[in-house]
């Protein structure tokens, strides 16, 4: 189905690009201090479905599609970095689901269906996932051996990786709301984190 030399090197490289801090990696974070942990994993179902989706796609032709039309890349590129700045203003105010509440338990939790919904629209819009199969995952298929189950073998593999960095960091998302609880820097912690997603916002309209 795939060589081991193929799956060696392609783990080490989606597992880098997975833990780079993105749209998802920090929703997660951010769930996690506001929703906790075990309410996390309903979004990070619908995210994994999203990045499944985004994958299968990429690897049927959409990749091609968008590289022979890069308006349509770059369109992407700035809806994904006005979505971030858009969510960075919003942490930098302590307003919306995305910032930490200046009162922790605060307000009522988000459903079930709106925080899968939430995962899957960010995996769906986010251009740092499309870009990322778009240009890395053809090289990893071997136009010798049958498409689907390579595909396949893949996909299970990103989804994989993709769960276990988003565990990580919905976990110290909820560690470090323990901090915030005692230290009371939580309008700080918003600032901070609403600067570095303006900043990742730029970068991907820009870059």
């Amino acid at each position: 189905m795939m060589s081991w030399a193929t799956l060696s090197v392609f783990v080490p490289t989606f597992l880098f690009v997975s833990l780079t801090p993105g749209m998802c990696m920090t929703l997660a974070m951010v769930l996690g201090m506001t929703q906790g942990v075990k309410r996390t994993l309903w979004m990070m179902v619908g995210e994994l479905l999203g990045v499944g989706l985004v994958a299968a796609a990429a690897g049927a032709g959409v990749a091609a599609l968008m590289l022979r039309q890069p308006e349509l890349f770059v369109l992407f590129k700035w809806v994904g970095g006005a979505y971030l700045g858009y969510l960075g203003i919003m942490m930098w105010r302590s307003r919306g689901r995305m910032a930490i509440p200046c009162e922790l338990d605060a307000g009522p939790p988000a459903s079930h269906l709106q925080l899968a919904m939430q995962g899957f629209v960010t995996a769906v819009a986010n251009p740092k996932g499309w870009a990322f199969f778009m240009v890395l995952l053809p090289p990893f298929l071997d136009s010798s051996r049958p498409l689907p189950g390579q595909l396949s073998l893949l996909i299970a593999v990103i989804l994989t990786i993709e769960f276990a960095s988003m565990l990580v960091y919905a976990t110290g998302g909820k560690t470090l709301r323990n901090v915030l609880g005692k230290s009371g820097n939580v309008r700080l912690l918003n600032r901070i984190a609403g600067t570095l997603m303006i900043g990742v916002g730029l970068w991907l309209a820009l870059g």
